[in-house]
């Protein structure tokens, strides 16, 4: 093989290894590194959190439904736009050019919004769609965007649970329709409520076997699972006795997880550095040792 195309080939290799997007996800090699406060007054009893990857940074709502909060990883405060006329915020989700989707758990409808620094929104002038009738305090807890399907994963709390995939078409004027179709029984999951859901598509590497898999966390068990899109659990993480009032979780390009909860505090997960297999290394030392050796030749 010629120098030059070894060299190439370290040059293809390098992204596959570093990656820009998360390659795989296991919740067993995740630690709890940081704790941070949220601001206490637009973040108040925050219940979800989503992950803007055009701005890289995280928003935040509250299930009063007072405003929408932009904070970085630390949780300090960027910007907020205030909400009207909400009651019971639940579940946000960015889905991209500035737009987010929120719901409302009791009335079970979604509504889509351009988030504006300093500005308000308010429900009666937003185009929605119903996914379900008016139900108490067990109805939508969480909800995701697909960027690989155009669809939305949606979670309901309890009486009975529910993960669900929704097409959403909120059209022009503020009442839209929602084709909402199940993907799985929850119970399977041996959770005591469901609080959230993120899908991994935002950040996974298409190539990868977690693609198309979601995040889904119970405030009342405490636990972060990892399942597939058939409801096979693969991995999972326990805050037991860290927080009993988490309800909102989100993943960041870098495979970081957010939790946060309504105290309100923001939990940060990382992953634990994986070594480098031994074969892959060799492979990169003696590239590296090839090339080297042309440059000296030359």
């Amino acid at each position: 093989m010629k120098i030059r195309s070894l060299i190439a080939s370290a040059v293809l290799l390098a992204p596959a290894i570093a990656g820009a997007q998360v390659a795989s996800l296991d919740l067993g090699n995740y630690q709890l590194t940081r704790q941070v406060s949220l601001p206490a007054g637009p973040a108040s009893e925050a219940s979800a959190v989503t992950w803007n990857w055009d701005r890289d940074s995280l928003f935040v709502v509250g299930d009063e439904g007072d405003a929408i909060v932009e904070v970085d990883r630390n949780g300090t405060l960027l910007s907020s736009m205030s909400l009207s006329g909400f009651d019971d915020t639940e579940g946000l989700t960015y889905i991209g050019g500035g737009r987010f989707v929120v719901v409302e758990e009791r009335l079970q409808d979604a509504y889509v919004l351009t988030y504006t620094a300093g500005g308000v929104a308010s429900r009666s002038s937003l185009a929605s769609a119903s996914l379900g009738a008016t139900v108490g305090n067990v109805g939508l807890e969480g909800i995701s965007y697909d960027p690989s399907t155009g669809q939305y994963v949606v979670v309901k709390e309890k009486t009975p649970q529910q993960v669900n995939a929704a097409t959403l078409n909120f059209g022009t004027g503020t009442s839209g329709t929602a084709n909402v179709t199940s993907l799985f029984d929850p119970a399977s999951l041996g959770l005591a409520d469901l609080s959230d859901v993120q899908v991994l598509s935002t950040v996974m590497d298409p190539s990868s076997a977690d693609f198309g898999n979601l995040l889904i966390y119970s405030q009342e068990s405490a636990r972060l699972l990892e399942v597939s899109r058939t409801g096979t659990v693969l991995s999972m993480y326990s805050l037991a006795g860290i927080t009993d009032s988490a309800e909102g979780v989100t993943i960041d390009r870098n495979g970081t997880i957010y939790i946060v909860d309504e105290t309100p505090n923001m939990y940060i997960l990382t992953p634990t550095p994986v070594p480098l297999p031994a074969a892959a290394w060799l492979l990169l030392s003696g590239i590296a040792g090839v090339a080297g050796f042309g440059r000296r030749k030359k």
